[in-house]
């Protein structure tokens, strides 16, 4: 055991946040903490890192170990660039650098005893030095920037210039060069792409520390983790697994709980009717058997109904007008902001009913392409073409329509004014505004409940073709869900860029990479994304400059109509069907010729002439099908392997 919280309990005023929360973290375990917004996360981290008290309870961090933080908000600031800032975490190794150097330099200057006396020290040192990586800390240090997605023209940006997001990524290089015995990590994925993220599952699952993450990320929860901590209702409680093996068995035990109180309910209900029957005779032995009943009611010990968060919550999204089949096409689209290209010419479209999901790492052009499609860029080249009885809802991530002057009330009546009170308040309760938060102003919200606000906007329109900018960011895990229904029940069409691969899993029937300043498509979600993106990334996007005797693809080959990707898809799908369906008739007919076999091993059959007869051209029979499926098996297979 490396760490333990025991019985934290934390109010703020008459708030209950934590009440007696108690786990542990044991040597290079992987643990997160969950649970809605407002839980008490956050806190918990604080209070294990003594930036906040707690009101009971205690923290226990085993002896000489080192803890590390990452909070979700960093104020760093100073003249030190990127690399430099990052660096200072290498200070110690820095300084053992420089005593070795002055000790060389001294080297040249002594001789006898002296010298002999510098050599043991510096051996010992160089060793430590050796023992403590300083050979190789700064292609250290060099890695981690890149993998938290830093470019390397960027190493010498001064820490002022920085936005929230790239300070937050500093900070957190910061904390994996010090490699902490505990690493406490708060949102870590909030403000890095899919690459990124990608990165940082590798380096946590081979981090030789513990860590304890806070995160609303659970396709990361589900590569990083094997322990969760779940924050309900105020208390603590621990499932062993990664995120989808939580939530199975949070499932499992919810069930058995309401099954047990429905259990106990109508017992209770058929002893208050026994009893009522007992004193409705009138007779004091009937009386006395009455009383007797009550006492063991009121002994029983009565479950609480169980209850969770937002189960009732159910947003229905759906347009009122049906657009035409064709939505939009985008045609030799072109986009740089000099020196640098984001996109050339890509060619793509989208139909009817599709969820697209437009992906690819920071500073690609995802959200241009969104702004472009909304009027808000003009576009160097190009165009995006809507089809006929198309009614765009944007949902903008930095939540420019929003008015922050207004109310939450105000901003939803103000755009709908022909909603009663009632519909308007039904519709925020849907999104999690309840009682007086209705009258809460725009510009007091946090960004994820000004992304609700959005959202619930977004629902009341005529829109029939949804533009969706990172819909998801700050958004907890239940609220995702509830979103992610909704999506997945809506007849319109929706376009989206997303970091979050869960939701991109659960939404999108087609993935777009922006890569390479080109568009790829892939017919499916993020998980046949990963399965065909080296394959596809080879054939269409273009080779860098500096790469020499690279033989050009063809323009055509380049845009592939997504049609004839799609019907390739479909023939893929066939061929696997047919092949699955082959292997279980082969299957079939090896039993059936084994079972005819042992048939005729048996005595009354051994004897018989007719019947073995009968067995030997059944055997035949089969064995000339099992041909012809072996035949099929291997044609289908060298098909596919094609």
């Amino acid at each position: 055991m490396i760490l333990a919280c025991q019985n934290i309990s934390k109010s703020f005023g008459t708030d209950e946040i934590l009440n007696g929360v108690s786990f542990h973290i044991e040597e290079n375990e992987k643990a997160a903490i969950v649970g809605i917004n407002g839980a008490g996360k956050s806190t918990l981290l604080k209070i294990i890192m003594k930036q906040e008290a707690a009101d009971e309870g205690e923290v226990i961090l085993a002896k000489d170990r080192t803890i590390g933080y990452l909070s979700q908000h960093q104020d760093i600031s100073g003249d030190n660039t990127i690399y430099e800032e990052i660096l200072e975490s290498k200070r110690e190794i820095m300084q053992m650098e420089e005593h070795l150097r002055d000790m060389e330099t001294k080297m040249n200057q002594m001789i006898g005893v002296e010298l002999d006396a510098l050599l043991e020290t510096y051996h010992k040192l160089s060793h430590e030095f050796e023992q403590q990586n300083g050979y190789s800390y700064r292609s250290e240090v060099v890695g981690i920037l890149k993998g938290l997605g830093f470019a390397e023209e960027e190493f010498s940006k001064k820490m002022a210039e920085l936005s929230g997001g790239q300070k937050t990524r500093v900070a957190l290089g910061k904390l994996l060069v010090k490699k902490p015995d505990v690493l406490l990590l708060d949102e870590p994925t909030n403000h890095l792409d899919i690459e990124s993220i990608r990165w940082l599952e590798t380096y946590l699952m081979n981090y030789k520390g513990a860590v304890l993450i806070v995160s609303h990320d659970r396709y990361f929860l589900d590569r990083v983790v094997t322990k969760v901590i779940e924050i309900f209702q105020h208390k603590g409680f621990i499932y062993q697994g990664n995120y989808t093996e939580f939530s199975k068995k949070k499932s499992a035990i919810r069930e058995a709980l309401i099954k047990q109180y429905y259990n106990q309910q109508r017992e209770i209900k058929h002893q208050e009717e026994v009893i009522a029957k007992l004193k409705s005779f009138n007779r004091e032995k009937s009386i006395k058997r009455a009383e007797s009943r009550e006492k063991m009611l009121d002994k029983i010990e009565r479950l609480e109904k169980p209850t969770e968060e937002n189960t009732d919550i159910h947003i229905i999204l759906e347009p009122n007008v049906i657009s035409g089949n064709d939505v939009m096409q985008v045609e030799n689209l072109s986009k740089a902001y000099p020196p640098v290209q984001l996109f050339s010419e890509i060619n793509f479209e989208v139909k009817r009913g599709e969820r697209v999901a437009l992906i690819g790492n920071n500073g690609t052009g995802k959200t241009t392409i969104l702004k472009i499609i909304n009027e808000l860029v003009v576009p160097d080249n190009g165009k995006v073409s809507l089809g006929s009885n198309v009614f765009i809802g944007y949902y903008d991530q930095e939540h420019q329509l929003l008015h922050m002057d207004k109310t939450i009330f105000e901003e939803i009546s103000d755009a709908y004014p022909n909603l009663n009170n009632t519909k308007i308040r039904n519709v925020l309760a849907a999104f999690l505004f309840t009682g007086d938060d209705v009258y809460k102003r725009i510009s007091d919200l946090s960004g994820g409940e000004r992304g609700r606000v959005s959202l619930a906007k977004l629902m009341l329109s005529d829109a029939n073709f949804l533009i969706l900018d990172e819909p998801t960011n700050h958004l907890d895990i239940t609220s995702k869900e509830i979103l992610e229904d909704a999506l997945k029940n809506y007849t319109g069409t929706v376009f989206f860029v997303s970091h979050d691969r869960y939701f991109i899993n659960q939404i999108a029937t087609r993935v777009l990479e922006l890569t390479g300043e080109t568009i790829v498509n892939y017919i499916g979600n993020y998980d046949y994304y990963l399965e065909k993106r080296e394959q596809l990334n080879k054939i269409y996007v273009k080779k860098t400059e500096n790469v020499v005797n690279v033989i050009p693809v063809a323009e055509s080959e380049q845009k592939m109509d997504w049609q004839a990707q799609k019907a390739e898809a479909a023939r893929i799908r066939k061929l696997e069907n047919e092949l699955k369906k082959n292997e279980a008739r082969i299957e079939e007919l090896e039993k059936m010729m084994t079972a005819i076999d042992e048939d005729c091993t048996k005595p009354e059959n051994a004897i018989n002439s007719a019947k073995l007869n009968e067995l030997s051209a059944k055997r035949k029979e089969y064995e000339a099908e099992l041909e012809v499926c072996m035949e099929r098996w291997e044609e289908l297979s060298v098909e596919l392997e094609g």
